[in-house]
């Protein structure tokens, strides 16, 4: 085959998007036709994607093939090992160069290893660009050279190392096509699911794709990033930016997000201090991969040894009960069901369904990662794993274990007039305001005039808060050294 001279293969990977992606505008450049690639390579995966991923995956494809179209621009899509099927493409099409989002874990960056090996001797050029972070996973160390194991430290040197760069300018026109390239109808991958259809409510909280990500960042920016450091932990105020899936599957870069965020600030839409917290959720998102390509088995291990010890409960009624969003606590179980229902969890609903879990409890953090990762459709594996860890107080920069969130406590606070539980937890809607976060302690004819019936329409809690508390401090002393500490 005669190879033009600049076709480029464009391998996607968690970066599924033709704005702002540094690896598209690198072929792009260089002028000539350009074939889009994207492989589902189980046996090169860290995890299998959870099933609410999946679906999002399925609608951020659909999306970036359509955008690709307009670019002139085909996305093939194949199954099979990732090395084999780039080496395949590069004779197919007369590819003269490779790009491709930079490996940011140490599973991928061992399958790039193999890719070079693969396609040594091809003269083929390649590039691997920053794609979906901030900041290269490698790029922040310490003074001494030493990875980061505490947030603050590291979203500092992060910010004094360089500042993100503005977003690429968008490209425009079309390439010429670099003839036909058979690949995988995206149906075959059966990515959705059908019988039954449980993600049918999905889509009205988040549309997958790009399209639907600028939408999203848009909303946000104009109207609710204004108040977001005040506002960010109450689950009945549409006040955070729902962007994690969109950044998970980069409908989106971060760099974008980081851009918007300073736009609204100029323009008075929110203050700096609104935009600076916004920041630093972006930095803890950052922080996470940086520990998962520190320190790899964060997913299966605690990141304090000393841990290991801890005496778990093994209660599968329990657990069940915290899954189906039946524990007896509302806003726990608020949060469990729009889990379910929409494959999404406000933040901070999260941290204390997650700190019930592995506190009140004493269930494993990670049978609760696991469930997120297949109910959540932003399931990452740096972000789930970082974030259980710290709710847990085994991993870096943690919460201590002794802090154990009150749910009673936390659902008045955030959720003060009860609409968030109202919500997901319907049966309790006709509850007021100063009771529904605690119906155990409703009077008779309170529950009776709200249709409530505990232990039948809705369960009494599976383990009092002075109980577990005093359960999980126990177990705690289980682990302590001989100075007290853990």
């Amino acid at each position: 085959m005669t190879r033009p001279a600049t076709t480029s293969l464009v391998w996607f990977r968690d970066d599924l998007r033709v704005s702002d992606h540094p690896a598209l505008a690198a072929a792009w450049a260089k002028g000539g036709p350009i074939i889009a690639v994207y492989i589902m390579d189980k046996a090169a995966a860290r995890r299998p994607l959870g099933a609410a991923a999946r679906w999002w995956l399925h609608g951020s494809l659909v999306n970036l093939r359509k955008n690709l179209a307009a670019l002139g621009i085909p996305l093939i899509l194949r199954r099979g090992a990732t090395a084999t099927i780039l080496n395949e493409l590069v004779d197919q099409t007369g590819a003269t160069s490779l790009v491709h989002g930079r490996a940011v874990d140490d599973v991928a960056a061992r399958l790039e290893a193999d890719i070079r090996q693969a396609l040594r001797g091809k003269g083929l050029e390649m590039n691997a660009c920053l794609t979906n972070l901030l900041y290269g996973a490698d790029e922040v160390r310490s003074a001494s050279g030493d990875p980061y194991r505490v947030f603050s430290p590291f979203w500092r040197a992060a910010l004094a190392s360089k500042q993100p760069r503005p977003p690429i300018a968008p490209l425009r026109g079309q390439r010429a096509g670099a003839g036909e390239v058979a690949g995988d109808d995206l149906a075959a991958w059966h990515l959705l699911p059908s019988r039954p259809d449980w993600a049918a409510n999905f889509v009205a909280h988040g549309t997958p794709g790009e399209e639907g990500a600028a939408t999203r960042l848009d909303a946000f920016a104009e109207e609710e990033l204004r108040g977001y450091a005040d506002n960010r932990d109450r689950p009945d105020l549409p006040s955070t930016s729902r962007l994690s899936a969109h950044l998970r599957f980069g409908d989106i870069s971060p760099y974008q997000v980081w851009q918007a965020a300073l736009v609204a600030q100029e323009r008075g839409l929110a203050s700096s201090r609104d935009v600076q917290k916004f920041q630093a959720e972006l930095g803890w998102r950052e922080f996470a991969h940086h520990l998962l390509w520190q320190f790899p088995e964060l997913e299966r291990r605690n990141f304090q040894p000393r841990f290991d010890a801890f005496p778990w409960r093994d209660d599968e009624p329990a657990f069940i009960a915290w899954t189906r969003g039946m524990t007896g606590y509302p806003i726990i179980d608020a949060g469990m069901r729009q889990l379910w229902t929409t494959g999404f969890m406000h933040n901070r609903v999260r941290m204390i369904a997650a700190s019930f879990l592995v506190k009140h409890l004493l269930i494993d953090w990670r049978r609760g990662e696991q469930w997120f990762w297949d109910t959540l459709v932003d399931a990452c594996p740096a972000n789930n794993t970082a974030s259980w860890q710290w709710v847990a107080g085994t991993g870096a920069d943690a919460a201590p274990y002794f802090r154990i969130f009150n749910p009673l406590l936390q659902g008045v606070k955030f959720d003060p007039q009860g609409d968030y539980v109202r919500r997901f937890v319907p049966e309790l809607a006709r509850l007021p305001a100063d009771i529904i976060h605690r119906p155990w302690e409703a009077g008779g004819l309170i529950l009776a005039d709200a249709g409530v019936r505990l232990g039948k329409t809705y369960p009494y809690p599976v383990v009092s808060l002075e109980e577990g508390r005093a359960r999980a401090l126990a177990a705690l002393a289980c682990i302590q050294d001989e100075r007290g500490a853990v």
